[in-house]
């Protein structure tokens, strides 16, 4: 992860190597605009106006690109992080249950898990045909495990290649696993895919189902501030405003809050 923001910032630098040069093209004949006729001299400015447009257009286009990059990353940020507090939170439910077992319910438990064990084996058997069947056609599969599937769409938002699938995977996993903990996440992991995609429309929807049934969650204000996002990509500025105010009261000292007061500055 480290390596792809010190790409981003390489193509910051990069940017701004060419920018210059650019940037000392278009502002050199001022200088020189007083000779001539009138007609010379508004040519000359029609040049220098358009070379500074181009120049600003293609600044615009990389910002964003690179903002989007930066969204992303944040994201993949937070995902690790509740993903290593899910993984101590359940390490410690074990080591209490661990703690309270008895020497005769620790057999019985040895002697149910080599029952499953058994059953297992056999169940592999059964089932090769079709999981072959769905590996060969590339729809994402469903292993029955929501901490499995959850990491296995995870993984496919990461290759920019299969962003379909990650789609329809996070689709599967809210379908089959509404009571999950990962639910909030893979709503906003549904959000931000969509407006990747550009559809803004569905994106907002799954922003907004975040920000209203899962208030609480770590994705909360970040939804929130994406909902003003696209507001503003609309050309509603009063609503994105509006948006954004919200996420800076509701959820302060959050990423969330500074990106929306960021966005209030320059309103």
């Amino acid at each position: 992860m480290s390596s792809n923001f010190r790409h981003h910032l390489l193509s910051l630098s990069l940017l701004v190597g060419i920018a210059a040069p650019w940037a000392a093209t278009a502002q050199a004949p001022i200088s020189s605009v007083g000779s001539g006729s009138v007609e010379d001299r508004v040519t000359q400015l029609e040049r220098i106006s358009n070379a500074h447009s181009q120049l600003l257009t293609q600044l615009q286009q990389q910002l964003s690109d690179n903002q989007a990059d930066i969204d992303t990353l944040r994201g993949q940020i937070q995902e690790n992080q509740y993903q290593l507090n899910q993984v101590v939170e359940r390490q410690q439910q074990i080591l209490q249950q661990i703690g309270n077992l008895s020497s005769g319910t620790a057999g019985q438990t040895q002697q149910a898990s080599g029952d499953q064990s058994g059953a297992a084996a056999q169940a592999p058997a059964a089932d090769t045909g079709a999981n072959n069947g769905a590996a060969t056609s590339g729809a994402p599969v469903q292993s029955g495990d929501a901490n499995t599937d959850y990491n296995a769409a995870i993984a496919l938002v990461q290759d920019k290649a299969r962003q379909d699938d990650a789609i329809a995977a996070f689709q599967n996993f809210v379908k089959k696993y509404p009571d999950s903990t990962y639910i909030p996440n893979a709503t906003y992991w549904l959000g931000q895919l969509n407006y990747n995609k550009g559809k803004k429309d569905d994106a907002a929807y799954y922003f907004a189902s975040v920000v209203k049934n899962y208030p609480k969650s770590p994705k909360a204000p970040d939804a929130m501030f994406k909902v003003g996002v696209i507001m503003q990509d609309k050309g509603d500025s009063a609503k994105a405003k509006a948006v954004y105010q919200q996420v800076v009261s509701k959820y302060p000292g959050t990423e969330g809050a500074k990106q929306a007061q960021k966005r209030l500055g320059s309103m």
